[in-house]
């Protein structure tokens, strides 16, 4: 079985993940924006039971364009966001893929908030879109 590590730019916050997600996904939400810093944000979905993380976590709480609740675990120290949950997905976790400083993490397959996409912003081929999550 596969495990992947992720973890927060200091190395004290960790997850670890066991077997393949259930959803690699690339997200274009003006939250995805600011939490990475970046005009997008690319995260792996696993179910609750795969995921095994470590080390102190602050939480943010912020309301997604849905109307529900997103609760981002982050690193206290270096402020690197690790994983989130999603009120939408009870038992589901999101984990930010540039956590796992793995070149060969297996790629996305889904788009979301593609409408918002920068047009500078050259994106791969994906199996599906979704135009909001």
């Amino acid at each position: 079985m596969t495990v992947r590590h992720a973890a927060c730019a200091c190395g004290q916050l960790t997850v670890e993940c066991e077997g393949e997600p259930v959803r690699v996904s690339i997200c274009h939400c003006l939250d995805c924006r600011r939490r990475t810093g970046s005009a997008f944000g690319v995260q792996a979905r696993f179910r609750e039971e795969q995921v095994r993380p470590a080390g102190d976590a602050a939480v943010f709480v912020r309301t997604a364009d849905s109307g529900r609740r997103v609760s981002q675990r982050f690193c206290p120290q270096c402020g690197t966001t690790v994983w989130w949950t999603l009120q939408r997905e009870p038992g589901i976790v999101a984990v930010a893929v540039g956590a796992f400083a793995d070149p060969g993490f297996p790629a996305p397959w889904v788009e979301v908030y593609r409408e918002r996409r920068s047009p500078w912003a050259a994106m791969p081929a994906l199996a599906g879109i979704e135009s909001h999550p």
